[in-house]
């Protein structure tokens, strides 16, 4: 393999070759770019703010920011840069047009700074739908206008005339340009796909990787493990640490140790050997004896304790560190925590946790400074076990009497000390390090940086941890250094304060991060006569960063003036288990330096190292990190799977094996032995050696001359689509974009989530107060396209959040861990986000294609060999069943009113309840016999109507409406019961009025006065024209007068009335209901639930069509009993109504809808005792009836049934009707007969119209209820929709319905005869000898035959509605059912109330109604977006974000779904946030 393009002369080559075009700028760095220091506490005053670190345990994010503009200087690289703005210019060409997401005004003010995103030029369309209401309670369910007037629309026919004009707005709005622009975008030729197409067979998703043939793949051998040099003897080596500091406190007392700084950055207080000395002996001999009593004492050795010191006191922190080890215990240096709620503080409280931690050490000062109780006590910070604080200030410590001396053995393998560590997952390990570690570290440290005695070092790392401790603290003390601390605090204020302390003390070495070379740089104006020419080492601790070779060269060129020699530059590596890993020793002057690799981006996402040649933008320079550790072993492992050696140009985990490692992570046994114990094997899977290695988290190989190079950590790696990136790179990508604009001071997180197989990329930034939403929008699509041209990979989300608010870690970086979390949970609040679903997520599986026609005789003969049965199911027979009902002589309902009234004048048919539960009205047989008269005679003389004239009859829910109906009867005219307006919404409600009016050419409306003259009224004039009523007729005040005769039809096929309604789709129908169809429906029920004139019935239910007007106005006079009628709008002003009044009159049946039961369930589910107080008891109920023309609501059911069996609801009490326009009746429950029965189907079989039962809890199911018994009479055949024959009961298919009771067809205009048959008179196409007439209801189901005996004796067969064929989405070649998916979305957050899905131009449009506050808006749109990728493999188009209340829901509590399409695409929704995904 070809190293040759990695030595010095290629790296100068191919960087002149790129900067070519930009090389006046690239002298240094953009002075103007003024770097923010790090700051310790972020406190408000603090003008910049605090500043970043990565979460790393390296912490090693760090800004640039006076100017305000911000660069994360970590991932500074001049190359990296041009690279970027080459492939944007690349991009540039082929321009892209996003549609900018549409955000509401008052959304999201972050600060009175933020600048408010300025009015959009347009106008507002005026609200025609009245459906927004602005208070969070959903406005009174009300039926909208139909979409267009298209009465019994063919089923099948094109909608797309409605969709061009919705309700009369054009829809060249703001919105369809925006998803015009969408369909664009997406129509643009992608990336060639991944072949990684699941096959979708029935059973299970499969995953068939097929990797590129041309992807690159490691060639070399495989490699050997690598040796350091032997680890030197010297003979004054000590024995132990302890025994060094001891050596030096009492021979060389007066020498200093540790010097501490000021604010200021002056010396302000030098701590000499002798005092660390008797200082720690003092705190030693206090920790054993003087915590406790003699005979219990607190501490015993081996115990682990708590260090909180703050970064600004190194003194403090080493005076306990080394008194904890004269003492024996163990330290576990941690951070102050700040608040109660730190990021990542419960998982330090873990931590402390499992090391059994009951005791912390800390300053006074500190102490003073933490958060506390109101009693003045330490607050408990969360996750955290109670522990004791103690003070270690001099003062407080007892002088140890002259015979105590502390026990210094020689080191051992007992634990010396535990280190703190963040894993990926944002968990908090701690490494523990043996006594024989530390020193042996030690000695390693020291003869690779060749430490001689007196010299002085320069420390600007935290001491607490990693290289700052193990040089700062514990080398320092071997050797006898002088070590200056430079605390954080200082840098922010003076930023050239470690280059003037290397100049003011000499100083040997310095210990830095990039930042800090960064820091010196932008500042080093101020100081023109500091001299660097000391150092013979300048240690970068942060040299594994890839892009910290940039760093390095940008403070050479300018330093160098200064006397830095170029060889004293020495980039090293670290991890908390491994240690220091490899480090580079000062070169011999003159010598050349080493090489660079340029590695190709692409083949390190392979996980092989490929010079890069062809001159692309993505080209990775690396330095090495010199060599391998006196003493120690590495080999290269590869990163996931068993630790296989790897091949020489593979890339993959560093694993080190030394004495000077950690030995385990304290009390996690398990992660320990796949960490600290790892045996390499070779590619046969033998162990090579048997030698155990430590895993070090970092990623690299070893080059030539075996030199080490690291190309990013494991914590970062993130593998999309079996490639590998690495975190740090995308954020280096993203600030190469001009982020100065946009970006707060560099903060970028980068981490990737599981969705649909496989992980994605997100990309969180925080966004400067002052950016505007063009600059953000801007920023964020050329970042897409800047990882997309460098890293060939897609990103999924990109967000902006407000500046400051992304968790931060102690140090003031971003804690990745915690931001991942919150995007998770749906808690981050951006104020800016992008979804790329469309470009990222390739591994879809393949559209279904729908098989040939198969011929119906086949399917026929399939059916029979696989022995399924055709799917059929019918009720009792009706010529069976013995009745010997007087009722059944009369054919008309009009002559069993007659009859009644004579036989049992005073029998009470009706009572009408008002809010309080007290009778309003009441109507005997005779009254209202008496009021019908009164009615129709008024009809004939007022009126003039003919027999045959259709008659709207518009009233409240009432005892009104029915005399009103029987009283068309008697006049032989034609009633058409019909809602009235609502008058605090008669824009949106008296369209509909007045369109049933026109549709069923009405002679003549009988209201109330009341109603009258609001049909009159100046309000309805604003609506409607109301000079075109037909005769307005008011019943309030009738006359006497008899009438001369009672009209009787000539034959039963006669119309009995009229019954519109408005369907979910927005589509008015009006249906004929015959007379005979009427008798033939009331026999049905009265049959079914048992009824006769001794019972009683409560109904809580909307009188106005389908089955509820029938129970409302017709099942009572046929059968005589006794109907309680509640009109569900009083339950708004008393939820007991209902529930009382069934208790009140021991009703044993009674009827509602979901809309009162949802009511109930939600109003009263936490009142259950309450109403036991009242004495509410439903013991006495036998059914409970939800009328229904939809799939069984189960979850509201049995919430309903579980809420109240406390107070005696029975659980097989409830139950659903099934009914459709084409027969309002097809199953109710009743009284006999098997309970409703559920069954679990599989949601993916269901999408391709199978029908497959799969056990509770099984992934991707979903539960069915049975939709009530089939009635008596009533015949269903499932039957396939396309080809109308009848199907197998495994199949899903279109329920057909044939009955005494079908309707006798649509009421239309033009009477549309083609429909007529293919609805109401159909036949199948095969299969039928005896050619039974069907009608189709428009709704999915199918039949299953149950273990259960029916009536008759045989088994049961159940009918199970899964939705309206109407409402299906067809998308990818499989059907949806629209509720399915909003099941799964309202599921994901807390704050969402409701949600409704519809498709345009085949785009997944989600609308979802915000119940929190608004800036939750944009968390909603990656988690919607999430789950109906991962449920459902569908990619969401739009997401729509609302408040509570706009999606419009019609009196039977259903969605009306194309009526918020049509609003949305008119622009009338007034959304919070409109999210487009790419």
């Amino acid at each position: 393999m070809c190293w040759g393009d990695i030595t010095q002369k290629g790296y100068e080559k191919k960087r002149a070759k790129l900067l070519a075009p930009y090389v006046p700028q690239t002298q240094g760095v953009d002075p103007a770019l003024q770097k923010e220091s790090r700051t310790q506490m972020p406190a408000p005053s603090a003008t910049p703010a605090s500043a970043s670190s990565s979460s790393s345990s390296s912490s090693s994010k760090f800004h640039r920011a006076r100017s305000g503009g911000a660069r994360d200087e970590r991932y500074r690289s001049d190359i990296h840069t041009e690279a970027v703005q080459a492939a944007l210019a690349k991009h540039k060409e082929q321009k892209m047009a996003l549609p900018m997401p549409t955000k509401r005004r008052s959304t999201f003010v972050q600060s009175p700074a933020d600048a408010c995103t300025p009015p959009e030029n347009f106008s507002v369309p005026p609200d025609v739908t009245a459906t927004t209401s602005s208070s969070s309670a959903r406005p009174a369910a009300i039926d909208l206008p139909p979409s267009g007037i298209v009465k019994g629309m063919h089923k099948g026919s094109n909608r797309s005339s409605l969709m061009d004009t919705a309700d009369g707005v054009p829809v060249s709005s703001r919105v369809s340009t925006k998803i015009q622009q969408l369909l664009n975008t997406l129509k643009r030729p992608k990336r060639p796909p991944l072949k990684e197409f699941f096959v979708d067979d029935f059973e299970e998703i499969v995953e068939v990787p097929q990797p590129d043939p041309n992807q690159p793949k490691p060639e070399g051998r495989q490699m050997t493990p690598v040796k350091g040099e032997p680890l030197g003897v010297v003979c004054n080596w000590p024995p132990a640490l302890e025994a060094a500091l001891q050596r030096w406190g009492t021979t060389q007392a007066k020498c200093p140790c540790l010097t501490a700084l000021d604010v200021t950055g002056k010396p302000v207080y030098t701590l000499t050997y002798g005092k660390l000395w008797s200082r720690s002996l003092k705190l030693a001999y206090t920790l054993l004896n003087k915590l406790g009593t003699k005979n219990e004492p607190v501490l015993k050795p081996g115990d682990r304790v708590a260090l909180v010191y703050p970064n600004n006191d190194p003194v403090m922190f080493m005076v306990a560190f080394y008194g904890c080890l004269l003492a024996e215990v163990i330290p576990v240096p941690i951070e102050v925590p700040l608040t109660r709620k730190d990021a990542g503080g419960q998982q330090i409280g873990f931590l402390l946790g499992s090391c059994g931690i009951a005791l912390a050490l800390t300053t006074e000062v500190c102490l003073k400074g933490l958060p506390k109780t109101q009693n003045g006590e330490i607050v408990q910070f969360k996750g955290w076990p109670r522990l004791k604080w103690v003070v270690t200030d001099s003062k407080y410590l007892s002088k140890s009497p002259k015979d105590w001396q502390p026990n210094i053995s020689a080191a051992g393998t007992e634990p010396a000390y535990i280190e703190y560590k963040t894993s990926k997952e944002g968990s908090v390990m701690g490494v523990t390090v043996s006594r024989i570690a530390m020193l042996s570290h030690c000695q390693a440290l020291s003869q690779a940086c060749n430490y001689s005695e007196g010299e002085t070092i320069v420390n600007v790392l935290d001491f607490k941890k990693d290289a700052g401790l193990w040089h700062g603290i514990l080398t320092n003390v071997m050797n006898k250094l002088h070590t200056v601390s430079v605390p954080y605090s200082v840098m922010k204020t003076c930023p050239l304060s470690w280059v003037q302390r290397v100049h003011a003390h000499k100083a040997k070495v310095a210990l830095v991060k990039c930042r800090d070379l960064h820091w010196a740089m932008m500042a080093h104006r101020d100081q023109r006569d500091v001299s660097l020419s000391s150092l013979r080492m300048l240690i970068v601790t942060d040299g594994a960063n890839p892009w910290s070779v940039s760093s390095c060269d940008a403070f050479l060129s300018l330093f160098q003036s200064h006397g830095l020699k170029p060889e004293a530059i020495c980039p090293c590596a670290t991890s908390p288990e491994a240690m220091t890993i490899a480090i580079r020793r000062p070169g011999v002057p003159g010598a050349p330096l080493p090489g660079r690799a340029i590695l190709s981006m692409n083949g390190l996402s392979f996980g092989v190292i490929r010079v890069n040649t062809e001159d692309k933008n993505s080209a990775l320079t690396v330095q090495d990190v010199g060599h391998v550790m006196p003493g120690g072993m590495m080999c290269i492992v590869k990163p996931d799977g068993p630790p296989q050696l790897c091949k020489t140009d593979e890339i993959g985990e560093i694993c080190v094996s030394s004495r000077a490692g950690g030995m385990m992570y304290y009390g996690l046994a398990g992660v320990t032995k796949n960490t600290f114990e790892v045996i390499p094997v070779s590619s046969a899977g033998s162990p090579v050696g048997d030698v155990p290695f430590v895993r070090s988290g970092l990623l690299g190989f070893v080059g030539p001359g075996s030199l080490v190079f690291v190309v990013g950590k494991m914590d970062g790696l993130l593998t999309v689509s079996g490639r590998r990136h690495n975190a740090d790179d995308i954020v280096a990508t993203g600030l190469a974009v001009e982020s100065i604009k946009t970006v707060y001071r560099g903060r970028i997180a980068v981490f990737s989530v599981s969705v649909f197989y496989d992980e994605r990329i997100v990309v969180v930034a925080e966004q400067r107060p002052d950016a505007s939403e063009e600059d953000s929008f801007q920023w964020m699509s050329r970042v897409l396209q800047a990882i997309d041209s460098i890293h060939q990979v897609g990103v999924y989300c990109l967000a902006l959040v407000p500046a400051n608010t992304l968790p931060k870690t102690p140090l003031g970086g971003i804690h990745i861990s915690q931001t991942k979390q919150h995007f998770l949970e749906g808690s981050l609040h951006p104020c800016n986000i992008l979804m790329c679903p469309h470009t990222c997520v390739t591994n879809l599986p393949k559209p279904r294609q729908k098989q040939p026609g198969v011929g119906p005789a086949s399917v026929m003969v399939g059916n029979l060999v696989a022995g399924k049965r055709i799917a059929q199911a019918s009720g009792r027979d009706l010529g069976q069943i013995e009745d010997n009902d007087l009722v059944k002589k009369h054919q008309f309902l009009t002559e069993v009113l007659q009859w009644r009234a004579q036989a049992t004048p005073d029998h009470p048919l009706f009572l009408l309840l008002n809010a309080k539960g007290t009778t309003v009205c009441t109507a005997t047989c005779l009254q209202l016999h008496k009021k019908a008269e009164r009615i129709a005679s008024v009809l004939c003389d007022k009126g003039h109507l003919n027999a045959g004239d259709n008659v709207v009859l518009l009233y409240p829910p009432g005892i009104e409406l029915i005399t009103a109906f029987y009283g068309c009867l008697y006049a032989g005219c034609i009633p058409v019961t019909v809602r009235p307006p609502h008058a605090q919404s008669l824009t949106a409600t008296l369209p509909t009025v007045r369109m049933i009016v026109e549709v069923s050419k009405a002679a003549c409306i009988l209201t109330t006065q009341t109603l009258m003259r609001l049909l009159k009224s100046r309000e309805a004039a604003a609506a409607v024209d109301v000079k075109t009523w037909p005769t307005i007729i008011d019943t309030d005040d009738l006359p006497r007068k008899r009438l001369s005769q009672i009209y009787k039809p000539p034959t039963p096929e006669m119309l009995a009335y009229l019954d519109f309604s408005v369907s979910t789709t927005g589509m008015l129908t009006g249906v004929k209901m015959s007379h005979a169809a009427v008798s033939g429906l009331c026999r049905a029920i009265k049959l079914q639930c048992e009824l006769y004139s001794s019972r009683q019935i409560a109904i809580c239910l909307d009188p106005y069509c389908g089955l509820g007007f029938v129970l409302w106005c017709l099942c009572s006079v046929y059968s005589g009993h006794q109907s309680i009628l509640i009109p569900p709008m009083e339950l708004e002003s008393n939820l007991f109504l209902w529930l009382s009044t069934v208790s009140q009159y021991k009703i044993r049946d009674t009827f509602c809808s979901y809309s009162v039961m949802e009511l109930c369930t939600k109003g009263l589910g936490n009142q259950v005792e309450m109403l036991k107080a009242r004495g509410i008891n439903l013991s006495c109920v036998r059914t409970c009836v939800v009328v229904a023309e939809e799939r069984p609501r189960v979850s509201l059911t049995h919430s309903f049934s579980k809420l109240f069996k406390d107070i005696g609801l029975s659980s097989r009490a409830v139950s659903t009707t099934f009914g459709s326009r084409v027969n309002v009746a097809i199953c109710l429950q009743g009284t006999s007969g098997p309970d409703p029965t559920t069954v679990y189907v599989d949601l993916k079989s269901l999408r391709h119209d199978r029908v497959r039962l799969v056990e509770r809890g099984a992934p991707q199911s979903l539960l069915l209820s049975e939709s009530g018994k089939i009635l008596p009479g009533v015949k269903v055949v499932i039957v396939n929709p396309e080809t109308k024959g009848p199907l197998g009961d495994s199949h899903l298919g279109e329920i057909w319905v044939n009955s005494p009771h079908t309707a006798s067809g649509y009421y239309t205009i033009y009477d549309n005869e083609t429909l007529q048959a293919d609805h109401f008179n159909t036949r199948l196409s095969f299969g039928d000898a005896a050619q039974t007439l069907w009608a189709r209801t428009g709704y999915l189901g199918f039949v299953r035959r149950t273990e259960l005996t029916a009536a008759s004796g045989e088994r049961h067969d159940a009918l199970y509605v899964v939705g309206a064929l109407d409402e299906t989405l067809e998308l990818r070649g499989l059907r949806y059912h629209p509720i399915d998916i909003e099941t799964s979305v309202s599921r994901t957050h807390r704050s969402i109330a409701e949600c409704a899905v519809f498709t345009w131009t085949n785009l997944l449009v989600v609308v979802v109604e915000l119940c929190g506050c608004e800036q939750e808006a944009l968390d909603l749109v990656p988690l919607v977006t999430n789950v109906v990728l991962e449920e459902h493999y569908l990619i969401v188009g739009v997401v729509v974000v609302v408040d509570p209340g706009v999606i419009p829901i019609n009196s039977r509590g259903e969605k009306q779904r194309m009526h918020l399409r049509d609003s949305f695409l008119a622009d009338q929704l007034d959304p919070i946030y409109v999210a487009y995904n790419m």
